[in-house]
């Protein structure tokens, strides 16, 4: 299959599961060694779950058939630009490239504007609209503490 096979699918998938009534107009798949090991569509308003997103539901998909949360090597073909939250998820899960159809400004144009999360995210946590306030930290420390010294932690 080439690039313009993966994204056809992650445009049909997002085609598909739209007009169904899952969620709203996304798809995507995850893909490697040439294979589809992953697919997602937004599920955000079927499954009452705000991080449902195609690409976070692909690459949980590929995590679970791939049996390992590290992904390396593959990659994701998503109709759309990743928001902020999908493209943290793509890193997390050390996809090696995205290939998008649609951009952002496109996205905005119907009403899927992640332009404030950017901005949230750029700035310091002082900064943010949505109020921050550290509470505990000592104690939380003492379960970092906790996992440093865990001889048999996954690391990840």
């Amino acid at each position: 299959m080439t690039h313009e096979d993966f994204m056809r699918r992650a445009i049909a998938l997002s085609r598909a599961h739209m007009e169904a009534g899952h969620g709203g107009p996304f798809g995507a798949v995850v893909v490697k060694d040439g294979a589809i090991v992953g697919e997602g569509w937004n599920e955000v308003t079927s499954a009452n779950d705000p991080t449902a997103h195609a690409e976070v539901m692909a690459i949980r998909a590929a995590g679970r058939n791939l049996r390992t949360h590290d992904l390396g090597g593959a990659v994701i073909y998503t109709s759309c630009e990743p928001c902020p939250m999908c493209l943290a998820a793509i890193y997390w899960a050390r996809l090696k490239c995205v290939y998008y159809a649609n951009g952002r400004a496109d996205a905005a144009a119907i009403g899927f504007d992640d332009a404030l999360l950017y901005e949230e995210i750029a700035a310091p946590p002082e900064k943010r609209s949505l109020p921050m306030v550290r509470l505990l930290g000592g104690e939380a420390l003492e379960v970092f503490d906790g996992w440093t010294a865990k001889s048999d932690k996954k690391a990840y």
